[in-house]
């Protein structure tokens, strides 16, 4: 191991993927980042940790672990095929989005001629209220003068 190594990452034929830490981190100290990473202690061995439910994708979740606990400053040992620095995880499938496909349906529609009507509805909308019928009469204003003066 080299000189400064805080942690290690490892398989191991019994326990899977595991890790563990040197003398120059604090025990509690790495206890602590080991099972925030999902990692648990081995019974029995210490200073040996396993990662808890290595079946559900566990290369991924260990190189994540070096790669979280280098990105904290501490210096991480692992194996080649646990270090995200150089062994990258398999290539997820890559699914067509439809994008291109969307864009152009959409450009074919704005393109071709609407088959909406072209007049204008001739019904009124519905919150316009009717206009009453005129009168048959006019109403008859009655003003009185008074002695000269305005009122205001």
């Amino acid at each position: 191991m080299q000189p400064g190594t805080h942690f290690a990452f490892g398989t191991h034929d019994t326990h899977g993927f595991v890790a563990s830490f040197t003398s120059s981190m604090p025990a509690h100290l790495a206890h602590w980042y080991l099972e925030r990473e999902q990692f648990e202690p081995v019974p029995g061995e210490p200073g040996l940790y396993r990662l808890s439910e290595p079946e559900r994708d566990g290369p991924r979740r260990t190189r994540q672990a070096v790669h979280d606990l280098r990105r904290h400053g501490y210096m991480v040992q692992a194996d080649m095929r646990l270090d995200p620095a150089v062994s990258a995880g398999p290539p997820g499938p890559v699914l067509p989005n439809g994008l291109q496909e969307r864009r152009r349906r959409l450009a074919q529609a704005a393109a071709g001629r609407t088959t909406q009507r072209t007049t204008p509805p001739t019904t009124s909308a519905a919150a316009a209220r009717p206009i009453p019928p005129k009168p048959a009469y006019a109403p008859t204003v009655h003003l009185t003068a008074s002695g000269g003066e305005r009122s205001r």
